[in-house]
């Protein structure tokens, strides 16, 4: 682990401290609006906890799937490389509207076991939709390291673990960190896209709100500035995490 001296260690801290006052202070802000925000605050900041509780789940599955299928396109089995280019191509080539709603209403059709809830089905599509992409960053990034890097650690009396963990995964690892924040922030717009199945995250809770109220411009504009406010503590997570550089424990 990184000392707290380093770099990268006091940027985290420093983003933890800021992200959590900052976070307190836009809650109060919304509380204390006027008519018709203040009153339904509650409903805004449910609906901005499930947003934030599915882009996180969401990601880390999609994190770990986009690994291992990063890591069977860089075989060199056919075997191994053409299950993970047409799981690509299929989910990069359909809408997430559709993965969304095939996996909530036709894949219990397929297989009656897997009938899940609505927040469930809406984390499986978005984390099965966001691996694709985060597949190909992670490819990128392992093959942007040089090969003669390699070979000379092999040279060197290195395994190939040792040499994808002390050579390549370092350099790798800033290359791909900014690649899959951006993916991350992305999920956690597309994520909107829940409310498609009736779960009540935050774009759903902004339209009920604006269906009772009739004020649409208020309260989509408080949902577009809480997208807003949790899209730039990605984009600050981001950056504190390029401080420094990477060692991985």
């Amino acid at each position: 682990m990184p000392s707290i001296k380093s770099p990268r260690a006091r940027a985290l801290l420093t983003f933890a401290l800021a992200a959590t006052l900052g976070t307190l202070a836009f809650s109060l802000a919304v509380r204390k609006a006027p008519a018709p925000i203040g009153p339904r605050a509650d409903v805004f900041m449910t609906g901005a906890r499930v947003t934030l509780e599915l882009t996180l789940i969401s990601g880390v599955l999609g994190l770990v799937v986009g690994t291992l299928v990063a890591l069977a396109r860089l075989q060199k089995s056919a075997f191994a490389q053409w299950p993970a280019r047409a799981y690509i191509w299929l989910i990069r080539g359909t809408p997430l509207l559709v993965q969304i709603l095939f996996v909530y209403f036709a894949l219990p059709t397929l297989i009656p076991s897997l009938r899940l809830g609505e927040f469930s089905a809406a984390a499986l599509g978005l984390a099965l939709n966001t691996a694709a992409y985060n597949a190909e960053s992670i490819r990128a990034g392992i093959l942007a390291i040089p090969k003669e890097q390699v070979e000379a650690s092999w040279s060197l009396g290195l395994s190939r673990r040792q040499t994808f963990r002390w050579v390549v995964l370092p350099q790798a690892m800033r290359i791909m960190v900014p690649p899959l924040f951006n993916n991350l922030a992305g999920l956690l717009k597309d994520s909107a896209l829940a409310s498609s199945i009736g779960l009540l995250e935050l774009t759903l809770a902004g339209n009920r709100i604006s269906s009772e109220t009739f004020q649409p411009v208020p309260v989509l504009t408080t949902v577009a500035v809480m997208y807003l406010f949790l899209t730039t503590l990605l984009s600050g997570l981001t950056r504190a995490m390029e401080q420094g550089t990477w060692r991985p424990a």
